[in-house]
Protein backbone atom coordinates (compact mmCIF):
# COMPACT_ATOMS: atom_id res chain seq x y z
CA UNK A 1 0.00 0.00 0.00
CA UNK A 2 1.30 3.39 -0.96
CA UNK A 3 0.59 7.10 0.03
CA UNK A 4 -1.32 7.49 -3.17
CA UNK A 5 -3.53 4.91 -2.95
CA UNK A 6 -5.43 5.74 0.40
CA UNK A 7 -8.53 7.24 0.28
CA UNK A 8 -10.99 7.90 3.16
CA UNK A 9 -13.53 4.87 4.06
CA UNK A 10 -16.84 4.60 1.91
CA UNK A 11 -19.53 7.04 2.64
CA UNK A 12 -16.81 8.68 5.85
CA UNK A 13 -16.93 12.08 3.76
CA UNK A 14 -20.55 13.50 3.26
CA UNK A 15 -20.62 16.25 0.58
CA UNK A 16 -22.07 19.73 1.86
CA UNK A 17 -25.36 20.66 1.01
CA UNK A 18 -25.43 23.01 -1.61
CA UNK A 19 -28.95 25.27 -1.27
CA UNK A 20 -30.67 27.31 -3.59
CA UNK A 21 -29.15 25.60 -6.58
CA UNK A 22 -32.54 24.95 -7.80
CA UNK A 23 -35.56 22.74 -7.57
CA UNK A 24 -34.12 19.41 -8.65
CA UNK A 25 -31.39 20.11 -6.09
CA UNK A 26 -34.07 18.94 -3.11
CA UNK A 27 -33.05 22.32 -1.40
CA UNK A 28 -34.04 25.14 -3.86
CA UNK A 29 -36.75 27.63 -4.35
CA UNK A 30 -37.09 28.76 -0.48
CA UNK A 31 -33.37 27.42 0.04
CA UNK A 32 -34.40 25.64 3.72
CA UNK A 33 -35.41 29.44 5.36
CA UNK A 34 -39.04 28.34 4.82
CA UNK A 35 -41.95 31.23 3.75
CA UNK A 36 -42.09 34.76 4.65
CA UNK A 37 -41.28 35.98 7.61
CA UNK A 38 -37.92 38.14 9.39
CA UNK A 39 -35.51 34.62 8.80
CA UNK A 40 -36.60 33.79 5.24
CA UNK A 41 -35.34 37.69 3.95
CA UNK A 42 -31.50 38.52 3.23
CA UNK A 43 -29.59 39.92 5.92
CA UNK A 44 -32.62 38.94 8.43
CA UNK A 45 -32.06 36.88 11.42
CA UNK A 46 -31.92 38.81 15.00
CA UNK A 47 -28.49 40.34 15.97
CA UNK A 48 -25.72 38.25 18.73
CA UNK A 49 -27.47 38.66 22.62
CA UNK A 50 -31.15 39.02 21.07
CA UNK A 51 -33.85 36.55 23.17
CA UNK A 52 -37.08 37.38 21.43
CA UNK A 53 -37.44 40.52 23.92
CA UNK A 54 -36.56 38.54 26.89
CA UNK A 55 -34.17 40.41 29.15
CA UNK A 56 -31.06 38.96 27.70
CA UNK A 57 -28.60 37.92 30.25
CA UNK A 58 -26.08 40.05 29.83
CA UNK A 59 -28.72 42.88 31.38
CA UNK A 60 -30.06 39.86 33.79
CA UNK A 61 -26.78 39.03 35.20
CA UNK A 62 -25.15 41.35 37.85
CA UNK A 63 -21.87 43.18 37.22
CA UNK A 64 -19.17 42.70 39.63
CA UNK A 65 -15.97 43.95 40.01
CA UNK A 66 -13.95 47.00 38.74
CA UNK A 67 -11.46 47.04 35.85
CA UNK A 68 -8.61 49.37 35.91
CA UNK A 69 -7.70 51.10 32.92
CA UNK A 70 -4.50 52.58 34.08
CA UNK A 71 -3.36 49.13 35.77
CA UNK A 72 0.01 48.56 34.52
CA UNK A 73 1.50 45.29 33.23
CA UNK A 74 4.64 44.21 35.25
CA UNK A 75 7.01 41.62 34.18
CA UNK A 76 8.18 39.17 37.02
CA UNK A 77 11.19 37.20 37.04
CA UNK A 78 13.04 35.57 39.82
CA UNK A 79 16.13 35.98 40.97
CA UNK A 80 17.03 32.24 40.46
CA UNK A 81 16.90 32.43 36.75
CA UNK A 82 19.52 34.95 37.03
CA UNK A 83 22.33 31.92 37.36
CA UNK A 84 22.66 31.68 34.03
CA UNK A 85 24.35 34.66 33.26
CA UNK A 86 28.12 35.41 33.57
CA UNK A 87 29.79 37.21 37.11
CA UNK A 88 30.09 41.07 36.43
CA UNK A 89 27.16 41.15 33.71
CA UNK A 90 25.12 44.47 33.31
CA UNK A 91 21.62 42.91 33.45
CA UNK A 92 18.86 45.72 31.76
CA UNK A 93 15.75 44.51 29.67
CA UNK A 94 17.52 43.99 26.44
CA UNK A 95 19.42 40.93 28.36
CA UNK A 96 16.85 39.85 29.97
CA UNK A 97 14.54 39.75 26.65
CA UNK A 98 17.78 38.08 25.01
CA UNK A 99 17.69 34.95 26.84
CA UNK A 100 13.52 34.96 27.41
CA UNK A 101 13.53 35.60 30.82
CA UNK A 102 10.86 38.20 29.51
CA UNK A 103 8.33 37.89 26.93
CA UNK A 104 5.51 40.32 25.44
CA UNK A 105 4.99 44.22 25.92
CA UNK A 106 5.40 45.36 29.69
CA UNK A 107 5.68 48.55 31.24
CA UNK A 108 8.31 47.31 33.71
CA UNK A 109 9.94 44.32 35.29
CA UNK A 110 10.05 43.54 39.09
CA UNK A 111 12.65 41.23 40.70
CA UNK A 112 11.93 38.81 43.02
CA UNK A 113 14.00 36.81 45.29
CA UNK A 114 12.67 33.36 44.83
CA UNK A 115 16.24 31.13 45.04
CA UNK A 116 19.57 31.49 45.42
CA UNK A 117 22.57 33.64 43.77
CA UNK A 118 25.99 33.54 44.15
CA UNK A 119 27.43 35.65 41.04
CA UNK A 120 27.57 39.33 41.70
CA UNK A 121 25.45 41.04 38.99
CA UNK A 122 24.76 44.66 37.94
CA UNK A 123 20.87 44.55 37.84
CA UNK A 124 19.03 47.23 36.33
CA UNK A 125 15.07 47.02 36.60
CA UNK A 126 12.02 48.60 37.48
CA UNK A 127 10.95 47.63 40.90
CA UNK A 128 12.68 44.86 43.30
CA UNK A 129 11.64 43.02 46.40
CA UNK A 130 13.58 43.67 49.70
CA UNK A 131 14.54 40.03 49.96
CA UNK A 132 15.47 39.81 46.46
CA UNK A 133 17.81 42.84 46.70
CA UNK A 134 19.08 41.71 50.12
CA UNK A 135 20.14 38.45 48.35
CA UNK A 136 21.92 40.72 45.50
CA UNK A 137 24.03 42.86 47.87
CA UNK A 138 24.88 39.25 49.94
CA UNK A 139 26.66 38.04 47.01
CA UNK A 140 28.20 41.35 45.92
CA UNK A 141 26.00 42.68 43.10
CA UNK A 142 24.01 46.08 42.89
CA UNK A 143 20.42 46.78 41.99
CA UNK A 144 19.87 49.58 39.63
CA UNK A 145 16.21 50.88 40.26
CA UNK A 146 14.84 52.76 36.37
CA UNK A 147 11.75 54.61 36.24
Amino acid sequence: MKLNELSPAKHSRKARKRIGRGVGSGCGTTAGRGTKGHNSRSGGGVRPGYEGGQMPIHRRLPKRGFTNKFKKQIAVINIRDLQQFESGTVIDTQALVGKNLVKGRYDGIKLLGQGDIDIALTIKVNQVSKNAQAKIEKAGGSIEIIK
